[in-house]
């Protein structure tokens, strides 16, 4: 039975987006997914919670267009609203892009793109929704392992996340009045299409990067979803301020 909590969950159409959705569903929630660009990939996220009898939504939403943010809350308390509720328990900022090369090869326009997608879209719209959440409510962070250990070619994607962690620290003393938790998840090589799905296609690559990681292979999106779903759970109510990392020991 649902607990009639609701979260919302970015990016959640495809890959770590739509498992987290999934999982917080299983774990009694009713969910609202979001996308960017491909309304159908959305519709199956929500017709695969449907179909296991949880609730689910679609609404659009492009977390680089900060200017569209206030639209975005009237659409989201009119969704709410169907569901007669007037608040967010849960969001999930997962939404993010990774542009990927060496020094010499970034451009002005690559750089802006991932910090104004992944730092700058992040922060305004927990801005924008911290009105809507719930006092006791939580917020998860997408990052990466990539803010531990190093790989070239990754130095601006990397940054971002880095700089979302350090968010996720303040913001959860900002919105601990509220009884708000503020964490983040840093997914290791997981066998998504994120990257236009390198590491789930590419056998080599994924064999290479499990080989360097303590549990011997790389991950698997519902993985990520779960450990999304435990970090949301009242089990883990005294955890707040705190980077969990879920990549199988990656580079140990």
């Amino acid at each position: 039975m649902e607990s009639g909590k609701i979260a919302l969950v970015t990016g959640g159409n495809r890959g770590l987006g739509r498992a987290t959705a999934q999982s917080l569903a299983r774990h009694g929630l009713r969910v609202i997914a979001t996308y960017r660009g491909d309304a159908q990939e959305a519709e199956e996220t929500v017709k695969s919670i449907q179909d296991t009898g949880a609730t689910a939504a679609a609404l659009r939403l492009d977390i680089s267009d900060v200017a569209s943010f206030p639209a975005f809350v009237s659409h989201l308390a009119a969704q709410l609203e169907r569901w007669d509720a007037t608040r967010l328990d849960v969001l999930v900022n997962n939404a993010g892009i990774g542009l990927f090369g060496p020094l010499e090869a970034v451009t002005f326009d690559d750089y802006d793109a991932v910090m104004d997608t992944n730092v700058r879209g992040t922060f305004f719209l927990i801005q924008a929704l911290a009105p809507v959440l719930a006092d006791g409510g939580r917020i998860i962070n997408v990052s990466s392992s990539l803010s531990r250990h190093t790989s070239a070619g990754t130095s601006v994607y990397s940054a971002s996340k880095a700089a979302v962690e350090v968010l996720s620290r303040t913001l959860a003393v900002e919105l601990g009045e509220r009884k708000i938790r503020v964490n983040t998840i840093a997914p290791g090589p997981t066998a998504t299409d994120f990257n236009g799905g390198a590491m789930r296609d590419d056998a080599q690559m994924r064999e290479g990067l499990g080989a360097q990681t303590a549990l011997g292979r790389v991950g698997e999106p519902e993985e990520i979803g779960d450990a999304i779903a435990a970090l949301a759970s009242e089990d883990l109510r005294w955890v707040t301020a705190q980077r969990l990392e879920v990549s199988g020991g990656a580079l140990l």
